[in-house]
């Protein structure tokens, strides 16, 4: 009877640790709706927006940025200091003291070097692979590697050829750690705006003893593959703000301080909760129910209609709102200081960000018939068949300002963009008879690919009906869950995709490497000579103002000849909270939030910061 009940008992103990460890957790001080689920935490692997943004108060790199100032310098991270050599091209960085990992264990030199040797390997794969190699024999230790990779044969010691590999860093990479505290880069040319790659969250180090358990040798091809386990709790080892503490799939994530962090006495809450909330009518009834106190990226049909109503809340309130934007007030610092109202919790922040649409450039599609677009001149004829300003003034009704060209036109100081196309049925029809398409009929049908969140349906119907008018083509709408739409898109299994991109660091490059030949980003897999030339030259100009003209001419390679994607419109983020209640999220174009700045209004748990943009005038702050 004994060995009866036992399993029963077993049972039972673990549907009963099951029930405990399900119990909902007190409310958090914070709770944000994210951009969307959260995929990975794995530093070098992430490239989404939701994952970067938990990046940021989870882990910290060399350095951060100064979000509430407007030329977003670098500031010190976990590196209290740095030198910068006479030619730009060696930093050394200094460590401080007290930076330590969510285990009490210091953050090292050597961590930085493991992580970012991960970030620089074929094996990874790592979207933002060519910012690594923009450190002095990173390009040819990942060409050292790709190569040992391939030329490794069943019954090789793939023990033997790691050991190698890792010989081969220390010999090529000009990284090196003198101590414990001390990390020293060479830069292959003097890059401006290294710096603020240093605060970009994949250029944060991970716990080498903990990855290390994760990380496999396949013996078949000698590649290192990584298990995601330790990037969940309770296991996931961080060193930034706060630490990771609940993970449950599609439905939510919270954290709390991490006890050993260096300015532990910086945050003013003590804990974060991300909850999973796809639907976007459910997400702005969660904030106005209490649920939520943010949500990150309001997406509703009616958005329309909420900015409206801010309209009114303005105009009923005109002269102290003219008073108030006089004085180069921030929007949320604006709202502040007018009178509580629900209609003021809606916020258009003009965004460093780009919604285009990707043409797969490749000769063949991914079941083997031609590709169409993989002719430039197809691609511009579907460029100038968009009536642009149809699809925000109508269709969208944000306020989205037209997208002629990729990089956001007086984002970057310096840069001037190029015109673009203009929209012309007409030449667009012309072109594609050049091409060899004689008849419509000729053309194949073309398939639009989409993820279901985010209202990208309305516009995907919206540029098909153009098309269908404006080239007489045939167009099919493919929306597909998010994960499929993303597996879809870099296997290049599609003709045209939506995409959008925020840039990651201010410098044009940070929308122009999304079509060099072989970025991680490259989803369109668009190989041009000419333009990977122009970015080369780039790199290597100390000039500023010839270095900026040779990026121009590089753009309009993309944006009036090639077409490699359709630029559609650039960003506005939406943001939903009450500026009476929550401080610290800031109306910066590039969109950074750092939880550890966050503060909740009035709830007595100590000295409250309404953090503000130093006065400036905000073009276009206002709805």
């Amino acid at each position: 009877m004994g060995r009866l009940i036992l399993p029963f008992l077993l049972l039972a103990a673990v549907v009963g640790a099951t029930l405990l460890s399900d119990r909902p957790a007190p409310r958090a001080d914070f709770t944000f709706i994210n951009r969307g689920d959260v995929t990975t935490l794995d530093v070098q692997r992430m490239s989404w927006m939701q994952d970067l943004r938990v990046c940021r108060f989870v882990f910290e790199g060399l350095c951060r940025l100064d979000v509430f100032d407007w030329d977003y310098p670098p500031v010190p991270g976990v590196a209290e200091r740095w030198e910068v050599s006479g030619d730009k091209r060696t930093y050394t960085f200094h460590l401080r003291a007290g930076a330590r990992w969510s285990n009490g264990e210091p953050v090292t030199s050597e961590d930085f070097l493991f992580s970012w040797r991960r970030a620089m390997l074929p094996d990874v794969a790592s979207d933002y692979i060519s910012l690594f190699q923009l450190i002095e024999g990173a390009a040819e230790f990942y060409d050292w590697r790709t190569r040992a990779l391939a030329d490794f044969k069943p019954g090789d010691d793939a023990t033997a050829l790691w050991k190698e590999t890792e010989e081969q860093f220390r010999r090529l990479v000009r990284l090196d750690a003198p101590d414990d505290r001390t990390l020293r880069v060479t830069l292959l040319n003097p890059t401006p705006y290294f710096l603020d790659l240093c605060a970009f969250p994949t250029f944060s180090p991970v716990y080498p003893p903990l990855v290390r358990q994760y990380d496999v040798i396949d013996p078949a091809t000698a590649r290192i593959k990584t298990l995601q386990g330790w990037t969940k709790p309770p296991l996931l080892v961080s060193n930034g703000p706060f630490r990771i503490t609940r993970w449950r799939f599609k439905r939510d994530m919270r954290f709390e301080p991490n006890p050993f962090y260096w300015d532990r006495s910086r945050l003013n809450i003590d804990s974060v909760a991300v909850v999973s909330n796809e639907d976007p009518n459910a997400q702005v009834l969660a904030f106005t129910g209490g649920g939520v106190d943010w949500v990150s990226d309001v997406t509703v049909d009616y958005k329309a209609d909420m900015l409206a109503q801010k309209k009114q809340f303005y105009a009923e309130h005109k002269a102290e709102y003219d008073r108030l934007r006089a004085l180069g007030l921030d929007q949320f610092e604006i709202d502040r200081r007018l009178p509580a109202d629900p209609r003021a919790c809606i916020h258009p922040v003009p965004a460093f960000g780009t919604y285009f649409y990707n043409f797969n450039c490749l000769p063949k599609l991914a079941d083997g018939r031609a590709n169409p677009f993989a002719d430039a001149r197809v691609r511009r004829a579907f460029a100038m068949a968009v009536d642009k300003h149809l699809l925000v003034d109508e269709v969208r009704r944000s306020g989205e300002p037209v997208a002629t060209t990729m990089v956001p036109p007086h984002s970057i100081a310096g840069y001037e963009s190029p015109v673009g196309l203009p929209y012309d049925p007409a030449a667009a029809r012309a072109l594609l008879i050049e091409a060899g398409y004689q008849t419509t009929a000729s053309f194949p049908t073309v398939e639009l690919l989409f993820n279901k969140d985010g209202g990208h349906d309305l516009t995907a119907a919206a540029v098909a009906k153009m098309w269908e008018r404006n080239l007489g083509v045939h167009v099919t709408l493919a929306q597909k869950e998010i994960k499929v739409f993303r597996d879809d898109l870099k296997k290049q299994n599609y003709m045209i995709s939506r995409a959008g991109w925020y840039g990651d660091y201010g410098d044009p490059t940070t929308f122009l490497d999304l079509s060099r030949t072989g970025d991680g980003n490259n989803d369109r897999k668009y190989s041009c000579p000419e333009y990977d030339d122009l970015l080369r030259e780039a790199s290597h100009e100390p000039d500023p103002k010839r270095r900026m003209q040779l990026l121009h001419d590089a753009e309009r390679i993309i944006t009036e000849r090639d077409l490699p994607m359709l630029p559609l419109y650039h960003y506005i983020t939406f943001y939903l909270f009450d500026p009476h209640k929550v401080s610290g999220i800031n109306p910066h174009p590039r969109t950074t939030q750092m939880m550890d700045l966050v503060d909740i209004l009035g709830d007595g748990k100590g000295a409250e910061r309404a953090l503000a943009m130093p006065a400036r005038p905000v073009p276009g702050a206002a709805p």
